[in-house]
């Protein structure tokens, strides 16, 4: 099959949407499959080389002019190689991708990452929509995409390219350490984290928060930590290329999400065997196994949020019961079961 993925860019910056683009162009190509990223470029550049996937600079940015050339060096790339599928990541890559649409033999299928945005049902004109969630198809239904054309891929990152490319840099965590790592914006809850830390801090007097990520909000959590009373023991550790070495020291990992279609640390987590707590928005249930692999709490609830962590640390069993339960059936989680249900879509999407 000859596949083309259209992507803003290919940068590691921590960008969900770009992991998720990368990890099957290598795995399609590692199977045999032709295939080819369009974006600006970026970091990963190198490691879709090695997998023998080829890279086409394509700047996507939304200005007439770099979108007049990039109509013309995406017409010019889906005639020459003869194309058999589009899979468009991101909203400026699909509506380029519906340009060149008319009459055209392939077929084209969009990946909705954040379905709660009003640019996702943009999308719906798609041969194929694919969702990170059951719970995501449902909602976007009820905003008028056709039912018939969405289907749930849940992202798995058990043995990812990226991850397994990563440099891993040694890092010591000071015990009990609670982790979170997330883009610093509003939706990732980091807010309720801090306040749960206040909350549970004064009983914990050893206890730290690690924070890894970066994103634009991260000077109002800095504000937020710095009036902190326990403001000593908050550390923000800006972007890693590898969250592992943080994942593996966690006494906790939580993920505090407002809105989450399907977080890929939660993936990461339970492979690296952290006991979980995470809030039941979007995907998150569903990669949590409905509880049964993390502890599940609303939204935007800090006092829930701390009588969470707190159980766990207060109880090393309980926080041992929990992990076992992360790191028990694994298998569907695993990034080879993503490609295969996304090949499975592109298939359908030729035979419709």
């Amino acid at each position: 099959m000859k596949i083309l993925h259209l992507l803003n860019h290919v940068d590691r910056v921590g960008n969900g949407i770009v992991h998720v683009a990368v990890d099957l162009a290598c795995l399609q190509a590692q199977a045999g499959h032709d295939v080819w990223v369009a974006s600006k470029g970026g970091a990963y550049e190198a490691l879709l080389g090695r997998y023998g996937v080829r890279h086409v600079h394509v700047d996507q940015t939304r200005r007439p002019l770099a979108i007049w050339r990039a109509l013309r060096a995406l017409r010019a790339l889906l005639r020459d190689e003869r194309i058999e599928v589009v899979h468009a990541h991101m909203v400026t890559g699909y509506l380029l991708a519906r340009v060149l649409r008319v009459a055209a033999p392939w077929r084209l299928v969009a990946s909705v990452h954040n379905e709660w945005q009003r640019s996702s049902t943009l999308m719906g004109g798609a041969d194929r929509v694919i969702t990170m969630s059951e719970n995501a198809i449902v909602r976007l239904a009820a905003r008028g995409l056709r039912r018939e054309k969405l289907r749930a891929v849940r992202n798995g990152t058990v043995g990812s390219p990226r991850l397994l490319d990563a440099l891993r840099e040694a890092v010591t965590l000071r015990q009990p350490a609670i982790v979170t790592v997330a883009g610093l914006y509003e939706r990732k809850g980091i807010a309720d984290l801090i306040g749960a830390f206040d909350l549970l801090a004064p009983a914990h007097p050893d206890a730290q928060l690690y924070i890894v990520g970066e994103g634009p909000d991260r000077a109002r959590f800095e504000a937020l930590a710095a009036a902190s009373p326990a403001r000593a023991r908050i550390h923000f550790e800006g972007f890693r290329p590898s969250p592992r070495p943080y994942l593996t020291q966690a006494a906790v990992f939580v993920l505090a999400s407002h809105a989450e279609p399907g977080g890929l640390v939660l993936p990461e987590a339970r492979d690296c065997g952290c006991a979980i707590v995470a809030t039941a928005v979007d995907g998150s249930p569903e990669l949590l196994e409905n509880g049964r692999a993390g502890i599940l709490v609303p939204p935007r609830d800090a006092p829930a949020l701390a009588a969470a962590i707190t159980r766990l640390l207060d109880d090393p069993m309980e926080c041992e019961r929990w992990r076992t339960a992360a790191r028990a059936n694994l298998d569907w989680l695993r990034i080879e079961r993503q490609h295969e249900e996304t090949l499975a879509v592109y298939r359908d999407a030729i035979a419709g």
